[in-house]
C-alpha cells in the first residue's frame, strides 16, 4: 500500500477552457499572462522579484508541456526543451460553476451538475426579507455593504462604521457566496462564527454554496488587515466524495488549510490549519511525515487566489509561484517508493483579467513520485479523473465519475 498527496494551487489556471466563452472568460490564461508580464518586465517589483517567471521545478515536472497542451503555445519566457520527469497534462472542468467548492468536489470525484444560487449584481445583493431574517435571527442591528464587492475594499469603506455600530459587513461576488466581515475585537471572533452559522442555515433554501467569515483587525482603513481566522461554511457535496470513500475504508484524510471547510468537514480524518502559503507548506511537510500507508494529504494553497488572483496582483502572483516552486524539492525528498503526488488547481483567476472574479480555465495536472513513469496524459475531460487516480493508487473501489489516468 502507498500514500497520496494532492496539492491544489488555488486558481492556478493554464488557459483555454473549451467553455470559457459561456463564462465571459474566453482568452483568460492565468499562467500565460503572468509569464507574459514577467517576460516583458511588467511584473517586476523592487525587492519582490525580477525578470522572466522562474519555476524550474514545476517546469521539470511538465508544467510548460501541460500549458502547451492546454493552449497550443508555450508561455513567454519559459522553455519546453527538456523531457519532463513526471506525468503531465491538463484538465477541463465539467461542473457548472467556476467556484472553489465545484472545483474541489470535482477533483475529489464528485462533479456539480446543478446550478448554484447567485445574488443580483445590480442594486441590493440581498432582499429586504433575507436581511430582516438575518438581523432577527443573528441578533444584529443591521448590516453594512449589501453589494458585490472586493473584501479588502469594502472593509476599508465600512470598517469604521462597523466598529462603531456593531453592524456586520455583508457582501458577495460572482461566486455563489455570502461573505461576512467583522472585527475580531469589537465584534468578536466567536460571535462572527456563530453569526455565520445562522446565516448558513437561512441560506440553505437559496442554494448558496458558501458563507465565509472574514475577520479583520486594525483601527482604521490605513491598517485594517484580514486575519488567518477565516472560516468557510459550505453545503454538503451532492454525493460521497473521494474523502468519504477513503474514510469508509479506514484511511486517514489529512486536510491542510481550508480543505475541511470546502467539504463541510465530511470525510476528514485530521484537520490542520495554517495561515499563508509558506505556513501551509510547512504544515504539509509535517503531515507528510505523519501520513501512513493508504492515507491522503490534501492541501489547498489559498494565497494564489485570495491575495493575488482576486486582487489582480501580477507581481505578487508570480512571486508566490516562484516561492512555491523553490520549495518543491522539499516535498520530493519526502516521497517514498510507491507514493504519488499531484499538483493541480480548482479554477483560474487570471490577475490580468477584467473584474476580480475567477476565470474559467483548464488546470495543470502534474503527477510525480519515485515510481511514476514520465509521460503525457493529454487533456482530461473532467477533474474527477484526478480523484479516481488517487483512488486507484490507494487501492479503493472507483467512484461514479472519471477514470484514473495512471
Amino acid at each position: 500500500m502507498a500514500r497520496a498527496f494532492l496539492f491544489v494551487l488555488d486558481s492556478f489556471g493554464i488557459g483555454n477552457a473549451p467553455d470559457a466563452a459561456a463564462f465571459g472568460d474566453e482568452g483568460a490564461d492565468t499562467l500565460g499572462h503572468i509569464a507574459e508580464f514577467c517576460a516583458a518586465g511588467a511584473a517586476d517589483r523592487a525587492g519582490l522579484r525580477k525578470g522572466p517567471l522562474n519555476v524550474p521545478n514545476m517546469t521539470a515536472l511538465g508544467l510548460v508541456h501541460a500549458a502547451k497542451l492546454a493552449t497550443g503555445s508555450v508561455p513567454a519566457g519559459l522553455a519546453i526543451d527538456a523531457q519532463p520527469n513526471g506525468a503531465y497534462g491538463a484538465a477541463n472542468e465539467i461542473s457548472r460553476g467556476k467556484d472553489t467548492p465545484s472545483g474541489h468536489w470535482e477533483i475529489a470525484g464528485t462533479p456539480v451538475s446543478f446550478d448554484w444560487g447567485y445574488f443580483p449584481t445590480e442594486g441590493d445583493a440581498f432582499s429586504p426579507e433575507l436581511v430582516e431574517a438575518i438581523c432577527r435571527e443573528g441578533n444584529v442591528p443591521g448590516i453594512l455593504g449589501n453589494c458585490h464587492a472586493s473584501g479588502t475594499d469594502i472593509i476599508a469603506r465600512c470598517g469604521e462604521e462597523h466598529m462603531r455600530t456593531g453592524k456586520p459587513i455583508c457582501y458577495t461576488s460572482s461566486d455563489s457566496v455570502f461573505q461576512i466581515a467583522a472585527h475580531e475585537e469589537t465584534f468578536g471572533l466567536e460571535r462572527l462564527l456563530e453569526f455565520c452559522q445562522v446565516v448558513r442555515r437561512l441560506l440553505d433554501d437559496y442554494n448558496i454554496g458558501r458563507v465565509i467569515a472574514r475577520p479583520f483587525v486594525g483601527r482604521s482603513p490605513a491598517d485594517f488587515t484580514r486575519t488567518g481566522n477565516r472560516r468557510d461554511y459550505s453545503v454538503l457535496p451532492p454525493e460521497p466524495t473521494l474523502l468519504d470513500r477513503l474514510t469508509k475504508e479506514g484511511r486517514t484524510v489529512h486536510a491542510v488549510g481550508k480543505i475541511a471547510d470546502i467539504f463541510a468537514h465530511q470525510g476528514i480524518g485530521r484537520l490542520i490549519k495554517a495561515n499563508g502559503n509558506m505556513a501551509l507548506f510547512d504544515a504539509t511537510l509535517n503531515a507528510m511525515d505523519e501520513a501512513e500507508d493508504g492515507d491522503l494529504v490534501f492541501t489547498n494553497f489559498v494565497d494564489f487566489d485570495m491575495l493575488y488572483g482576486h486582487r489582480r496582483d501580477v507581481p505578487g502572483y508570480a512571486a508566490a509561484l516562484e516561492a512555491f516552486d523553490a520549495r518543491l524539492p522539499e516535498i520530493q525528498e519526502k516521497l517514498k517508493p510507491g507514493d504519488l503526488a499531484i499538483i493541480t488547481a480548482d479554477h483560474g483567476c487570471d490577475p490580468t483579467w477584467r473584474g476580480t472574479d475567477h476565470t474559467r480555465e483548464r488546470v495543470p495536472v502534474l503527477a510525480f513520485g519515485p515510481d511514476i513513469r514520465p509521460r503525457s496524459i493529454g487533456i482530461i475531460n473532467g477533474f474527477a479523473g484526478i480523484g479516481e487516480t488517487v483512488a486507484r493508487h490507494l487501492g479503493i473501489a472507483p467512484g461514479l465519475h472519471g477514470r484514473s489516468f495512471l
